[in-house]
């Protein structure tokens, strides 16, 4: 949640800034490059909390301790097969292997 606000408020930096620059004509091109450039030094100085928050959850998510985003259905069919190996344990379920390519 801290990443898509972060990422928000750089949105929300960026577009007036674009629309100002694309107002007064400097082309498109440089109406991106200046409002992004000062979307970023506005960002960089004044929400260093916020870039933190984000930094923190970008580096819990993609250090590999981070529980997996799992859909409804997908915790369903997982509970179904966890039942299904328990109450049958003379089948083996192997989805996680690759099937052979002979």
């Amino acid at each position: 949640m801290a990443f898509l606000k972060y990422s928000l408020i750089r949105l929300a930096l960026f577009v007036p800034l674009f629309v100002l620059f694309a107002f007064l004509q400097v082309g498109w091109i440089l109406a991106v490059i200046f409002a992004g450039l000062i979307a970023f030094a506005i960002s960089y100085l004044f929400f260093q909390k916020q870039r933190d928050a984000a930094t923190a959850a970008m580096r819990e998510r993609f250090s590999g301790r981070a529980k997996p985003i799992r859909t409804a259905g997908e915790v369903e069919d997982a509970a179904a097969e966890d039942r299904l190996v328990d109450e049958n344990p003379d089948i083996a379920v192997n989805n996680d292997k690759r099937p052979d390519q002979a």
